[in-house]
């Protein structure tokens, strides 16, 4: 197994971590990119979750090349927006954002776009965008002060976590239920058998 590549997490998220976790695969090594990610004049919800998980895994890349410990590791990245129409919400870390996201997506249809990207080690980036179409119940304003309250939003796309509390808000969902949570499972176990990692290498129960 020493010629398996090691698999470097360009990310803090503790649900990409655990998402990873339940396809078998344990990073060797969590790394956060560091990088702007304000959108560009007239950039697109869609085009933005693409560029800012490719500049993720460009910018950890990089940084994992300065170091004989993981120059030949593969990099995973992936960045998470949520859209009303052409418009991409924050990421919420003020109550009035929450307040706003909330309210926007109150009764309405959403989108919620999720880039992933694989760097190699030879520099190729791998990239797939995936479109998850969302549903929210009519919010009452009890609902939403309630669910600041609880402190869950922070920091999340869109100023909510479907996997937490905001799960009761969520009458439909098309799509990828595990890309809205911030990593679709079957985009990235595909990039990155693509890259030459063995996906399933954990997989087998070792006989007794």
């Amino acid at each position: 197994m020493t010629d398996v590549p090691q698999l470097i997490l360009a990310s803090a998220s503790p649900r990409r971590l655990a998402l990873l976790q339940q396809i078998g695969l344990e990073p060797d090594h969590l790394m956060p990119a560091d990088i702007d990610e304000m959108p560009k004049k007239h950039e697109t919800p869609r085009s933005l979750a693409l560029r800012l998980a490719r500049a993720k895994a460009e910018a950890v890349r990089q940084t994992a090349d300065l170091s004989e410990q993981t120059q030949g590791g593969i990099v995973l990245a992936a960045d998470t927006v949520v859209a009303v129409g052409r418009r991409a919400l924050p990421k919420a870390e003020l109550t009035d954002q929450a307040l706003t996201c909330l309210s926007l997506l109150s009764g309405r249809g959403h989108r919620v776009f999720t880039g992933v990207a694989v760097a190699e080690a030879n520099g190729k980036v791998r990239s797939k965008l995936v479109e998850t179409r969302v549903r929210f119940k009519r919010l009452s304003r009890k609902d939403i002060d309630d669910y600041i309250s609880s402190g869950e939003w922070r920091g999340k796309a869109g100023g909510y976590a479907i996997q937490g509390l905001a799960g009761s808000f969520v009458v439909k969902l098309v799509g990828s239920y595990p890309s809205v949570v911030g990593l679709p499972l079957v985009e990235t176990a595909n990039l990155l058998s693509a890259a030459g990692y063995p996906v399933h290498q954990g997989w087998a129960i070792a006989a007794a």
